[in-house]
């Protein structure tokens, strides 16, 4: 029985870095149309950036002062980490059974899991959906196009709050990573983190979706295109 499951989990793994392999060049390309995005404003477009654009990166650079020059809010951030958990398990039919906070670090017990679940704190930004829906809350009963600003300052300033820590939290051990493999885990976060930097610049610049899908597109097709004549 030992040397069953000890094959099974050897599979499991070299399943999972094959996967995460797959992913790379998924990753390479989500970059270069982020960054092609980005690109394709020119230097008098970006200075004519919406003001959404502009209250969204103060609400962003705000967060890094505070986040390099004071102490660091680290219970706010394990609160998130184990509540994301909570909160992806239970969308997913698992029950959440003790949860246990720290500043040290936190632990959330779950009858089941599974991939979305353990790496949901690493690409779900919990501070920010919950300054959104509590937006979209309020737009229901008043008129917040005068504090629209607000919205976006703290937006920013919650996303900021998430890659940071994010970062942070990867260059420690994290179990969360270990559980479906560092190739694996570090591909899918970093592959769902660039698509929202990707996401931002479409909400707050004059670059369409069609244009972001066509580049992710575009790119794909040149990685993969490369690759192939790469090893073949």
């Amino acid at each position: 029985a030992g040397g069953f499951f000890g094959m099974r989990r050897f599979l499991v793994g070299v399943f999972f870095l094959a996967c995460g392999i797959a992913l790379l060049p998924f990753c390479a390309a989500s970059t270069w149309a982020a960054a092609s995005l980005v690109g394709s404003l020119s230097p008098d477009s970006i200075f004519a950036l919406p003001a959404s654009a502009w209250t969204l990166l103060s609400g962003f650079l705000l967060w890094l002062v505070i986040y390099f020059a004071l102490p660091r809010p680290i219970r706010t951030y394990v609160l998130a980490h184990e509540l994301t958990h909570a909160l992806w398990a239970s969308l997913m039919g698992a029950q959440v059974r003790r949860i246990t906070l720290a500043k040290e670090g936190g632990s959330v017990v779950l009858s089941k899991s599974n991939i979305l679940i353990t790496l949901a704190p690493y690409f779900f930004p919990l501070y920010t959906v919950i300054v959104i829906i509590v937006h979209a809350l309020l737009s229901l009963f008043y008129d917040t196009s005068d504090y629209e600003w607000v919205w976006l300052f703290l937006i920013g300033l919650t996303w900021a709050f998430h890659l940071t820590f994010t970062v942070s939290a990867l260059l420690e051990h994290q179990t969360d990573i270990l559980e479906y493999g560092r190739v694996f885990s570090l591909a899918f976060i970093y592959l769902i983190n660039i698509l929202e930097v990707g996401a931002w610049v479409v909400v707050v610049t004059p670059v369409r979706w069609e244009a972001f899908g066509l580049l992710l597109l575009q790119d794909s097709l040149t990685v993969w295109t490369w690759m192939f004549g790469l090893f073949f």
